[in-house]
């Protein structure tokens, strides 16, 4: 009778056999950010030569990218601004702004980025894994419905967001943004859609000025998005605190189906962009928090993207953790 009505309320746990997932591909780094750029390929390639190193890989579903269509970045984006992009990739490149440089490749890069996020979605919809880290690039949560910000091009998570939502029909999504760094380009595609609960918690005040308290959704959205703004100095307590006394509370109401975690990792006290102080051992601690949640609310579905994340050893070891928290592994 109790599996019966876990059943119904859809709180069912997904197999804890099926592995964690891994979205990579050599292409990523083919994105030319500009030279000396800390968003380079290197952060990319070192930090899977770190998982290698620990053995991680082979434990891990190889999950292939594939493009995202043009359709389906017009869900989140204007349709002119993406063709700007692609015009100023075929022309050679060039500055979409001041932080976000372009070369020759990354326009189809950046459709392989948010096709990675989609491909993870898939494979998790489709029970070939439990959950899922799309160690990708270019990041995507700064990037607007009209334009590129801050090292984002196109916004991954937002166009995973809507794969969910229209490919199989789930409602309620939850995207939680550790980011130092606010996600201002995600909270404004869905700042009047009450169907996505943004959850941003970040360093305030810092670039790019938004997230404060204040900011809570519009019309229909109001309520539906949270800003959880901390002042530099901050680390493990104060965030985990944060994830367990307010995220948790929030998330039970909403009542995720889907959950995506905007993975930042410069908010490590190691990170040369930023003023928080979290470790390896907070991040791990954070993203046991949120796989228990959507074991509890939504059978396990999670999928975790790459945003931030500039020192090449913390992102590495910080990146371990988190995938080992994701398979469970203590």
């Amino acid at each position: 009778m109790k599996d019966k009505k876990n059943r119904k309320k859809g709180h069912k746990r997904v197999d804890p056999v099926l592995p964690t997932g891994l979205v990579f591909h050599p292409d990523y780094l083919k994105h030319d950010s500009g030279q000396n750029h800390p968003e380079s390929g290197e952060r990319l390639s070192l930090l899977i030569a770190h998982l290698q190193k620990k053995g991680l890989i082979p434990e891990l579903k190889d999950i292939q990218p594939y493009p995202a269509s043009v359709e389906w970045l017009e869900t989140v984006h204007e349709s002119r601004y993406i063709k700007m992009v692609e015009g100023i990739c075929k022309n050679g490149g060039g500055m979409l702004d001041p932080d976000t440089h372009v070369g020759s490749e990354s326009y189809q890069v950046a459709l392989l980025a948010a096709g990675g996020v989609m491909a993870g979605v898939e494979a998790v919809m489709n029970k070939k894994v439990k959950n899922v880290f799309c160690a990708i690039r270019p990041p995507g949560h700064h990037a607007e419905r009209d334009k590129a910000m801050g090292f984002c091009i196109f916004n991954n998570v937002a166009v995973g967001a809507r794969y969910v939502q229209k490919r199989f029909g789930l409602k309620k999504i939850l995207i939680v943004d550790w980011d130092v760094h606010h996600g201002n380009g995600t909270q404004n595609i869905f700042l009047e859609d009450p169907s996505v609960f943004y959850f941003s918690i970040h360093q305030f005040p810092y670039y790019p000025g938004s997230g404060s308290e204040g900011e809570v959704g519009e019309g229909k959205g109001e309520g539906y998005t949270f800003n959880m703004p901390m002042f530099a100095g901050s680390g493990d307590l104060e965030y985990i605190e944060a994830f367990q006394n307010i995220l948790y509370p929030l998330a039970s109401k909403f009542s995720p189906e889907f959950v995506f975690i905007s993975a930042g990792f410069d908010a490590h006290e190691e990170d040369p962009l930023a003023g928080i102080n979290l470790s390896e051992a907070g991040y791990k601690r954070m993203t046991e928090v949120i796989t228990r949640l959507a074991f509890e609310f939504c059978e396990g579905r999670l999928v975790s993207v790459l945003e931030g994340g500039y020192n090449f050893r913390s992102l590495s070891v910080s990146v371990e953790k988190h995938i080992r928290a994701l398979m469970g592994r203590k």
